[in-house]
């Protein structure tokens, strides 16, 4: 068995540091375990061990002046409820942070526990004050007894301005755990006017101690282990929240809400809620981020290439020739002769440079003015594998051409920084609606083939010109596998890679367009648009495929421009972590 003892004395103490340094060598000396904390205006502590050592460790103590009749509250238990032993040097040994209290030599009247029942058994008129935080009054109090609502007892002194001026002519006994609250209280309350102010001495545990539970409602909260006791100062099945120490009676512990370590009935929040939380935060990271604009300041760039195995051995002119087949050889020699290619080490690469597989180059840029953006990125979904956001236009997904950091991909690692979210899946900068971004490389890995293996399910909404004859068709015309001309993918008889897009006429419009649900069954570049346009129902606002088969000169609609009425509205897949379908869906904009 171990002894358990708590007591507190007020008395002015001094020589603190060497006195700390005594009590802890003896207390390890002694086995014992817990807190005790010194300071100028007396001591508190709380201590375990073996009786004989508790009973040298009082001994001690009581031979310091002002310390002699130090009562400790005794009790005890099976097990050590403290894990090491710790002497502290306070400015107060119970915070309050009023000064020119002193209970060592201006102390209330106190009110002994035998008295204050008798009072209650006699009816006599008193009002019972309960100095204690919320969440101790929250396991029970005095029947009748006026609470503070207060959660640390440095709000006592504001609490007590907002008590009823008739109560400073009344009698008032207030009453805490032990009583040590109640020997600052005391002192205040009759500062601030307060003519009859008693204190319980000893506290409720006294009173159950000497008096049992009459008048009493509930348990005591204690500051140990136990969390609470019953009159009788038994240990009661009561315990304390890990997440916010709200005390929980054995009711509140059955709750479907109380996990234990995660949380209560009083903290607890549902993954929704969280995630509502975590988006909101997200949304005003990325609000922050867009205002200005990250690329409305001029900055240079390196845009970096890593060499396929198939360039392996040729020169660095033959590489960008290859890779970017609709820029002109010309150009990149130009670019080449100017120094805009270098290696890691930042030395310039020459057009006859001989590039090796895996060997990564960087082209430099130099700092410009990017084009405006739509930053009004809406996040649907979070967890932890995967964010699923509303994408808006005009927005690219990633660092090309003449954007560098208004892209989604800037923002979202601004918003989930130190992570790195990364689409899955791409949508063209113009198009709308709903993407799927993994959190980590492992679940890119997980998703990816999902899409590569036409297992994701995406229904798409589009304006069209024209009127469809037929209310269901499809397209399954190859694409080509690179841009052609003007930079545009294009029907491919003879090379082109297979795609397949069924489409559902929705709506056929009096000013001779149509809103269309595609299904794009395969997930070439710009499948949709280029199907569409294949069937001489080009996407109304698509500056690249145009009526009558044309193609026109920009890829990126939408700055400045019509909005490209094409938006990803739904998406199904099957979660990575679940290996459960779910889905997803992305309002529609007002132009569908």
């Amino acid at each position: 068995m171990f002894t358990n003892i708590a007591a507190y004395k007020f008395a002015h103490l001094r020589a603190l540091k060497p006195l700390r340094e005594r009590l802890v060598a003896q207390c390890r000396a002694w086995g014992l375990k817990g807190t005790i904390l010194l300071s100028e205006e007396g001591v508190n502590l709380f201590v375990a061990g073996p009786r004989n050592e508790i009973d040298l460790l009082l001994a001690e103590l009581r031979a310091i002046p002002g310390l002699e009749e130090l009562a400790p509250k005794i009790s005890e238990s099976v097990e050590q409820p403290f894990t090491r032993m710790l002497v502290r040097i306070k400015k107060e040994i119970i915070a309050f942070g009023v000064e020119g209290i002193d209970p060592a030599t201006r102390p209330s009247p106190k009110l002994s526990a035998r008295t204050l029942k008798q009072w209650l058994d006699e009816g006599r008129p008193l009002t019972l004050l309960d100095t204690r935080n919320a969440y101790e009054v929250k396991l029970g109090t005095f029947r009748g007894a006026r609470t503070l609502d207060i959660d640390h007892f440095r709000e006592f002194p504001q609490a007590v301005s907002r008590l009823p001026a008739e109560m400073k002519e009344q009698p008032v006994v207030m009453f805490c755990t032990g009583g040590i609250r109640c020997e600052k209280a005391g002192p205040f309350m009759q500062r601030e006017g307060f003519r009859n102010v008693l204190q319980l001495d000893g506290g409720i545990l006294k009173y159950f101690e000497e008096c049992g539970g009459d008048h009493f409602d509930g348990e005591c909260f204690v500051f140990d282990q136990r969390v609470g006791v019953d009159p009788a100062l038994r240990e009661t099945e009561s315990t304390q929240c890990y997440v916010c120490q709200t005390p929980l009676d054995a009711a509140e512990q059955r709750d479907a809400r109380f996990v234990r370590g995660k949380s209560c009935p009083y903290c607890f929040k549902s993954s929704a809620e969280v995630m509502a939380q975590n988006i909101a935060a997200r949304h005003e990271v990325i609000r922050r981020t867009a205002r200005p604009l990250p690329g409305s300041t001029p900055c240079d760039n390196r845009r970096p290439l890593n060499v396929p195995e198939r360039y392996d051995g040729k020169s660095l002119v033959d590489l960008l020739s290859g890779v970017f087949g609709h820029i002109p050889r010309e150009k990149w020699l130009q670019l080449c002769a100017r120094g805009a290619f270098v290696n890691g080490e930042n030395v310039p690469m020459p057009a006859e440079h001989v590039v090796r597989a895996g060997e990564r180059c960087f082209r430099l840029l130099p700092g410009e003015i990017e084009p405006a953006v739509n930053a009004d990125i809406r996040i649907l979904h979070e967890d932890e594998a995967i964010v699923v956001l509303n994408k808006p236009a005009p927005l690219p997904m990633h660092a090309g051409g003449r954007f560098h950091r208004n892209t989604l991909q800037f923002f979202l690692q601004a918003a989930y920084a130190p992570q790195r979210p990364r689409g899955v899946h791409r949508l063209d900068a113009a198009t709308t609606g709903v993407l799927v971004c993994a959190r980590t490389r492992h679940f890119a890995k997980l998703l990816q083939p999902q899409f590569e293996k036409g297992a994701v399910e995406k229904i798409y909404l589009a304006r069209v010109q024209g009127w469809p004859m037929d209310d269901g068709f499809s397209c399954d015309a190859p694409i080509s596998a690179g841009p052609v001309g003007s930079g545009a993918r294009e029907i491919d008889e003879c090379d082109g890679l297979p795609a397949r897009t069924e489409f559902r006429v929705i709506e056929r419009r009096g000013d001779g367009t149509a809103r269309l649900e595609a299904r794009p069954l395969t997930g070439r570049t710009n499948q949709i648009r280029v199907h569409l346009w294949h069937l001489g129902y080009p996407i109304c606002g698509d500056p690249a495929y145009l009526p009558d088969h044309q193609t026109g000169d920009s890829l990126t609609p939408g700055w400045g421009e019509a909005p490209l009425c094409l938006h990803a509205w739904r998406l199904k897949l099957t979660h990575p972590l679940t290996n459960e379908p779910v889905e997803f869906a992305a309002e529609k904009p007002a132009y569908l």
